[in-house]
């Protein structure tokens, strides 16, 4: 006898940034403003999940969790980063995303507001670079010695004929 097999899916903890926590700034010293939010670098085949966990930004409030949330994406341009889809599970965003351009960080901007009101605005980068060897074309230009000609960004150098 077989049986059919359900499975959990769960969002992939490589690609999870977390806010940072909220930390009192003493008197008469100047805050600093904390490093950019990152995540690791993509490739523009690959359709991936990433969380941002704001749990820092409501912690000690029980029962607190994303109620709406908005998502951007900066440079916006045919071919550039595409959000499949967002979901939110309590204090983490899950977002699938897609494409994007080879030699281009994108700013993802989230828009959110939680349950009891308080509402966070943070951006996260996701640089995209080629991580995968690309078929190569037939008007591709190559050396004497066979090798691929590229431009800055990894992409083929191709002639007009």
């Amino acid at each position: 006898m077989s049986t059919t097999v359900s499975h959990v899916w769960k969002p992939s903890h490589a690609r999870l940034v977390t806010v940072d926590s909220f930390v009192a700034v003493p008197r008469g010293s100047a805050a600093i403003a904390p490093p950019p939010l990152n995540w690791p670098t993509k490739d523009p085949g690959d359709v991936l999940d990433y969380i941002l966990d704001i749990g820092p930004a409501i912690v000690g409030n029980d029962g607190d969790g994303i109620s709406t949330l908005s998502v951007s994406v900066a440079p916006s341009n045919p071919g550039d980063l595409e959000v499949q889809s967002t979901t939110a599970d309590g204090s983490q965003v899950i977002l699938w995303l897609c494409q994007g351009q080879a030699g281009t960080i994108y700013t993802i901007t989230f828009g959110i507001t939680t349950l009891n009101g308080r509402s966070l605005q943070r951006s996260v980068l996701l640089p995209v670079l080629l991580l995968s060897v690309p078929p190569i074309p037939p008007n591709a230009l190559l050396t004497t010695a066979g090798v691929l000609l590229t431009d800055q960004n990894g992409n083929p150098l191709l002639s007009s004929d």
